[in-house]
């Protein structure tokens, strides 16, 4: 084992994290202490970035009315949504896709604007500015989780709409409206998993040995 390796202990809180994070849609509001939700910022603030751009932005929603516009925008899109699925709508239906109303923090995430600019690492993979806002969601996810509160990303929304709504400038765009905030219990799996809509395939599937297709 390298001698740069965390101690039993240290590894085995980080694997933890990582098999025990949710999807959480369910909340019990409550509230997040400033200092931690500082924290929990700081460490998505932490992330890797390509030709560190740190494309990050986020928006933190304290007006009541502005949450119930978003849930109202997510609304509208989970309408469409289960339109679009055909003979699966009623299901789809059934499923608690968000939980906005009841979180104790809402936050919006969005790519900056002007990331044209930025081309170290994107002139052949100009989709790698959303790649890193992905990994400070997922940091925020993981840190969230070691501390006890749960998370939830809601991608039901139409991007523009929700843009105009928090006065975005011209080129950036919201990817995630985050959900923080305390729970009753974390999922024991995936809530999709535990309702019957999806079943996650294992490792094995989706790992190939110097060509596509072969294990």
């Amino acid at each position: 084992m390298s001698d740069q390796a965390f101690t039993d202990a240290e590894r085995a809180a980080v694997y933890r994290a990582i098999g025990e994070r949710r999807d959480m849609r369910h909340f019990i509001q409550g509230e997040v202490a400033p200092e931690l939700l500082a924290r929990l910022l700081e460490a998505a603030h932490q992330a890797p970035s390509v030709g560190l751009m740190q494309p990050w932005r986020f928006i933190r929603i304290t007006d009541r009315d502005l949450r119930q516009r978003i849930q109202g925008l997510v609304e509208a899109e989970r309408v469409r949504t289960a339109e679009a699925l055909g003979e699966r709508s009623d299901e789809f239906m059934k499923l608690k896709v968000e939980g906005i109303s009841d979180c104790a923090e809402v936050l919006v995430a969005a790519l900056m604007d002007d990331r044209d600019k930025h081309i170290f690492g994107r002139r052949t993979l100009p989709e790698m500015d959303l790649a890193s806002l992905s990994c400070a969601i997922q940091n925020l996810w993981l840190a969230a989780r070691a501390e006890g509160l749960g998370m939830g990303w809601v991608s039901l929304f139409e991007p523009l709409a929700l843009a105009q709504l928090l006065g975005m400038p011209a080129g950036a765009k919201p990817l995630a409206i985050l959900c923080l905030g305390p729970v009753q219990a974390f999922y024991p799996a995936p809530m999709l998993v535990l309702e019957g809509w999806a079943t996650a395939r294992p490792l094995s599937d989706m790992l190939y040995e110097n060509q596509w297709g072969e294990s």
